[in-house]
């Protein structure tokens, strides 16, 4: 509601100000404050960096340009497997803020995504609970053309990973080599709890599905984040 209330306020103010100052030379107005300028991962997080955001993810060139100060991207060209496999915007991943990444294919949008939480939730939290930033993100894949899984076999459509539009996350390891995973942190030590749930917490701010080991049993040792879906955080 705050947040709300103070994007009004702003947006007020530039009505009355008129949008030309907001693109002088010399405005005033920080960037990551600023409507008309484009998404900066590093930046504070404002009431404007969703819009930003989501201007962002619609666009691949845009994604790409973003992305690419706060990780470590090659962008490839697409791959067109079938009407339901493929990658659009595609990238290789190796790097997203100070964490390294087993070099993983991905859609730009996932590693964007993976690059906000990174800086503005992973790495809080491993200080906040760990006393130490992380130095790597552990996965377990993110394109693979196959349908869903459900405890019950396979599903009848398709899942996310068919189109890289998920990637799944198996733990992390700090700066001073310690690795916490899913399997074993969800239940583990209290600060590797604390830790797990604020990341899965983080994720939810960034990622449009968010499901981990509260979501069911096939989820128990990993983090499946989505850059679709209807903001289900489990």
């Amino acid at each position: 509601m705050r947040r709300a209330i103070l994007t009004l306020c702003v947006l007020g103010a530039v009505g009355f100000a008129g949008w030309q100052g907001l693109t002088h030379p010399k405005t005033p107005l920080p960037d990551h404050w600023n409507p008309l300028t484009p998404l900066n991962v590093a930046a504070p997080v404002t009431p404007f960096t969703g819009m930003k955001l989501r201007g962002a993810l619609t666009d691949g060139a845009l994604c790409a340009t973003v992305t690419a100060p706060a990780a470590q991207l090659t962008q490839l060209e697409d791959r067109v497997v079938s009407d339901q496999c493929g990658i659009v915007d595609r990238v290789s991943l190796s790097a997203v803020g100070d964490s390294q990444i087993t070099p993983v294919e991905t859609r730009c949008q996932i590693a964007l995504r993976m690059a906000m939480w990174e800086v503005h939730s992973l790495q809080p939290a491993a200080l906040a609970h760990l006393g130490e930033p992380l130095s790597r993100i552990d996965h377990m894949s993110s394109y693979s053309c196959r349908p869903i899984r459900t405890t019950g076999g396979k599903g009848q459509r398709m899942s996310t990973h068919s189109t890289a539009d998920a990637i799944d996350i198996a733990g992390f390891v700090t700066q001073s080599g310690r690795r916490i995973t899913l399997l074993e942190g969800w239940s583990g030590t209290p600060d590797e709890a604390a830790f797990l749930r604020a990341a899965r917490d983080g994720a939810c701010d960034w990622f449009r599905t968010v499901l981990g080991p509260e979501y069911n049993r096939l989820h128990a040792d990993h983090f499946h984040l989505q850059n679709v879906g209807w903001g289900t955080c489990r």
